[in-house]
């Protein structure tokens, strides 16, 4: 059955449009209900949102719809995407709602659904879910907002828990933080001030339009300067809803999502927890994260398996592996030995122990980490045709890996949502990257009349 609500990451769009109008936001509430009525499951749900002004009415309307099915809702009010997953989890939930568009411009919105497992729900239970949308739809509804109360409790709990995970603390740290002016605003600062470090915050002025706004992981620009400025020892920046973070060394240099895999997992494997159900250590990644990452496992002997682009498939590589440590380069890791998401929150405490314990700065622990010159390159075609038909674009692939003899790494797909093709070079120099992409991304226009 094909979906046409919930994507890859819950249902999202511009807030008071469809599908996110007030109409479909009630029937949201009302179809989950229904469900969780059904299923036999303790009839509470937990909400939580991000800091965009279209949030309360997005989660009144849901809770409203919830209560149609005597459902019982428990507000966080404010919080991050891996807390509501935590909450879900962990609590006497039978599911729980995040609203939020991640690292989307304020107008944009979102509805995730998590299970009590932790984990995002099942396609098929979606599916059953968005039947139960348009049934309520065909039916027709008069949304009436429920009133909410944030339970602050939720949020400390959620906090207990990462404080928890690391029992040594962050004594000496100086550190800044960019916020995003999401939904880690208020969590971020007194967690990482209550296990001893030193704080500098920025990005924690949220006035329900600045989310993201030259701000957090998608903008480091500021981050940067303030650690230089104040000479502190590391940045840490999240995106909205905190399921992420990258980082900036004391001397400014970037620190991503491949650093951070590789930073983590050296120390894993230091203390024999990195195999995987084959008794290999390996960490699952995506086919876009760096080839220099793979030689850097690779000469200590950890394998690095590739997934399509997508934190969904990064999980679903870890569970079937037993693996517990899997990421993507935009700073979205995943512990599952803390947690059932990325988070961004989580992510920072592991990177700051290791440095900790090792006494290294984030220069030296990526010392090593040769970052080869990477192009992306997005080419709109007309249509799409499986890439194996492609005699010329094959013929070119074939000859850029020959030429590169192991150096070099090439990826050729097809976007999920968009008509475009996309081509990733990956080699020793830029200008050889840049040919190599070039000469494929031409016979794709060539075959698929692209531009």
């Amino acid at each position: 059955m094909a979906r046409h609500l919930f994507g890859t990451d819950g249902i999202r769009g511009v807030a008071g449009e469809r599908p996110l109008d007030k109409n479909t936001v009630y029937a949201v509430g009302v179809a989950l209900g229904e469900w969780v009525a059904a299923s036999g499951r303790q009839p509470n749900v937990v909400i939580g949102m991000d800091t965009r002004e279209s949030g309360p009415w997005i989660a009144s309307l849901i809770a409203a719809g919830l209560s149609q099915s005597n459902v019982k809702v428990d507000f966080a009010g404010v919080t991050t995407t891996p807390g509501v997953a935590y909450l879900a989890k962990t609590g006497p939930f039978a599911a729980g709602v995040m609203i939020s568009a991640s690292h989307n411009p304020f107008q944009d919105n979102g509805i995730k659904v998590i299970d009590h497992s932790g984990y995002k729900l099942p396609d098929e239970i979606e599916e059953q879910i968005e039947a139960g949308i348009f049934r309520a739809l065909d039916a027709g509804v008069a949304p009436e907002p429920t009133a909410l109360v944030a339970d602050q409790e939720l949020d400390r709990a959620y906090a207990a828990h990462l404080a928890a995970s690391l029992p040594g603390g962050l004594p000496g740290f100086d550190i800044v933080i960019d916020c995003a002016n999401g939904g880690a605003s208020s969590l971020a600062p007194p967690l990482f001030e209550r296990l001893g470090a030193k704080v500098h915050a920025i990005g924690v002025w949220p006035d329900g339009r600045n989310i993201n706004l030259n701000c957090g992981s998608l903008h480091l620009e500021g981050l940067r300067d303030t650690v230089l400025a104040r000479g502190a020892q590391l940045g840490i920046a999240f995106d909205g809803d905190a399921d992420r973070a990258l980082f900036v060394s004391h001397s400014g240099k970037v620190v991503d999502g491949d650093a951070v895999l590789l930073i983590t997992s050296r120390d894993l494997h230091r203390a024999q927890r990195l195999s995987s159900r084959n008794g290999n250590p390996a960490v699952i990644a995506t086919v876009m994260s760096n080839l220099g990452l793979e030689k850097a496992l690779a000469a200590d002997g950890i394998e690095l398996v590739r997934t399509p682009v997508g934190d969904k498939y990064v999980l679903a590589e870890m569970l079937d592996r037993g693996a517990i440590l899997g990421g993507e380069q935009s700073g979205h890791v995943i512990f599952l030995d803390h947690a059932t998401t990325g988070d961004g929150l989580l992510t920072a405490l592991r990177v700051m122990d290791v440095m900790r314990r090792s006494g290294k700065d984030l220069d030296q622990l990526t010392g090593d980490l040769h970052v080869y010159p990477q192009l992306l390159i997005n080419i709109r075609v007309k249509h799409k045709r499986p890439l194996e038909q492609l005699a010329g674009v094959q013929a070119a692939i074939a000859q850029v890996e020959h030429g590169f003899a192991g150096a070099g790494r090439v990826n050729v797909r097809f976007s999920g949502t968009e008509p475009l093709a996309r081509v990733m070079v990956e080699g020793l120099d830029s200008d050889t990257v840049k040919a190599a992409a070039e000469r494929i991304a031409g016979e794709i226009r060539r075959e698929l009349g692209g531009e």
